[in-house]
């Protein structure tokens, strides 16, 4: 019988486990370095002033147009048409929060815990990740973790902590980069209000595309974690559109 070495044999298994680990020896900023770089350029985003997006979201089977307009000033809409009716959801004029109440169909400001809590993540836009330390947000190498069968990075974001219910909560979510691309492919939050506080909310982003330079996800599935989904198909984005300024208004203002 062949005799085995080992010492020789220790070393060697010694070597690939710190090759092992030093192959995911990567920090958090040269994840997001990656990411940017590779959606279009850190510059290009921090110039980006503003977008709009038309899409629509799949519920059991009924496909409902989307448009949805997000610009660098916090200033933002969500427009839903409904059998020849518009719906305006989660719009912020740069001091009030407001939505149509799909009972009453009536305009209705939301508390001054919704809008303080909105008001904490305006400088998220485009992205949370963008300075994040001068925002005084910290994030985190949580480890890996497989999302639809692709190796990801786990990246833990804590921001500014927020109030529910009269309480300060901390406000944790978990993000997951493609290990190869950097890419952005899933979102985790635990739902902290409302009878599904307690499970975990998950958005998955996929088909990337490039607009004017930026690259953007055209498809993206909101639900929770293990659970039914929401699929919404964007069609088309928009960079810095024009606005008119009145339909961020209040009705009746």
């Amino acid at each position: 019988m062949k005799k085995i070495n080992f010492p020789i044999l220790i070393a060697l298994l010694l070597s690939f486990a710190f090759f092992e680990v030093k192959a995911q020896d990567v920090t958090v900023d040269e994840i997001l370095d990656g990411y940017f770089e590779n959606t279009g350029g850190k510059d290009a985003w921090l110039n980006l002033k503003g977008t709009k997006t038309l899409a629509k979201l799949n519920q059991g089977g009924l496909e409902i147009p989307l448009e949805i307009v997000q610009l660098k000033d916090g200033r933002q809409y969500t427009k839903i048409s409904i059998q020849g009716t518009e719906l305006y959801q989660g719009v912020y004029d740069g001091e009030t929060l407001w939505s149509i109440n799909f009972q009453a169909m009536q305009p209705e400001k939301a508390e001054k815990e919704a809008t303080d809590n909105f008001k904490l993540a305006l400088k998220d836009f485009p992205s949370p990740f963008l300075n994040y330390k001068d925002k005084g947000y910290t994030v985190e190498l949580a480890g890996t973790e497989t999302i639809d069968g692709t190796e990801t990075y786990k990246l833990k974001l804590t921001k500014d902590p927020k109030m529910i219910d009269g309480k300060e909560t901390e406000d944790v979510s978990y993000y997951f980069f493609d290990k190869e691309a950097f890419i952005l492919l899933a979102q985790e939050t635990a739902i902290t209000q409302g009878p599904q506080a307690g499970q975990i909310g998950q958005i998955t982003m996929s088909d990337y595309d490039e607009v004017d330079g930026l690259y953007f996800p055209f498809s993206v599935s909101q639900g929770l974690k293990g659970g039914a989904s929401q699929p919404v198909s964007v069609s088309e984005i928009q960079l810095n559109p024009e606005v008119d300024a009145s339909v961020f208004a209040f009705p009746g203002n």
